[in-house]
């Protein structure tokens, strides 16, 4: 794989450029691994509720709720970082198409 960090975009063998997107460029593992996490303590909300316990559900939530927002916010960064890299090497390779699907 041919430096997936400086461009994860796969420009020449699809017609669809960020399919796969997610496999090739590992930076969006921290945001993977937050929303993981944070399913995991929503259950854990949710048990705590059902167990009766308050406060422990409180806090379980707002942690969860937190870690869900950064990672969905992480992956929405990095998403935009690769359109930001796929802009700049349109712009560098004028005479490259994508082949579009129809």
């Amino acid at each position: 794989m041919k430096g997936a960090h400086r461009d994860p975009v796969d420009h020449a063998r699809t017609t669809l450029p960020h399919s796969g997107e997610s496999f090739i460029d590992t930076l969006w593992l921290p945001g993977l691994l937050l929303i993981g996490v944070g399913t995991v303590l929503i259950a854990g909300t949710v048990a705590a509720t059902a167990y009766g316990n308050r406060d422990l559900s409180l806090i379980l939530g707002l942690v969860a709720g937190a870690l869900v927002t950064a990672g969905a916010l992480l992956i929405t960064l990095e998403h935009q970082r690769v359109k930001r890299v796929e802009r700049r090497w349109e712009a560098e390779h004028p005479d490259h198409r994508h082949l579009r699907a129809s």
